[in-house]
């Protein structure tokens, strides 16, 4: 039976956000190919029609999550609230991609780290964009720097077996990010 180009099209999706779970979860080399299509709904042999192969399929799910990750520019703030909570923190496999694969991107292929590249990218912009009382360089300036701090700040507090030490990475990242944005409320927190 001959598959639609709409349903082609909606399995291939599934297969993206399922395999970038997975992924996020478990890691690359821990999620078989067999793995995504059972967990996707679909048969394995399904798998070839849509990739080429498993890292093709690897660099094509970390640009779909990270696209759908990178939204507009919005509050600083509200942002680094939610990034650097407890939820955030223990939803590995629904949080941030950065966060959790960019450590062993550098071990995949060309353009699974292009693809990294990209959302790295686009998540400076939009943070930059949250900027806009900085003059251009301060404001680039100061997104890596956010970003860099809120992605170190998650993977050290998932590595961590101590809760509270965790919860205290998270909430002092969040206070040296505020600081860096608005130094006056800094001390009000």
């Amino acid at each position: 039976m001959k598959v639609s180009r709409d349903q082609m099209a909606e399995n291939r999706r599934r297969i993206l956000d399922v395999a970038s779970r997975l992924f996020r979860e478990k890691g690359f080399d821990a999620v078989s190919v067999a793995e995504v299509m059972k967990a996707a709904g679909l048969t394995h042999g399904g798998f070839y029609g849509h990739f080429s192969s498993k890292d093709d399929l690897i660099a094509q799910a970390l640009a779909h999550v990270l696209a759908a990750d990178a939204g507009g520019g919005g509050d600083l703030r509200a942002y680094a609230d939610a990034y650097l909570s407890p939820r955030h923190r223990d939803n590995c496999a629904g949080g941030c991609p950065t966060a959790a694969l960019a450590a062993a991107v550098r071990l995949q292929t060309p353009a699974a780290r292009a693809a990294m590249t990209a959302g790295l990218r686009s998540q400076v912009d939009r943070i930059g964009k949250a900027l806009p009382e900085l003059e251009a360089a301060d404001r680039r300036r100061a997104a890596i720097g956010s970003f860099a701090a809120m992605v170190g700040a998650v993977i050290l507090a998932r590595a961590i077996d101590d809760s509270a030490l965790s919860d205290e990475i998270l909430e002092r990242t969040r206070e040296w990010i505020d600081a860096g944005i608005n130094p006056q409320s800094a001390s009000a927190r």
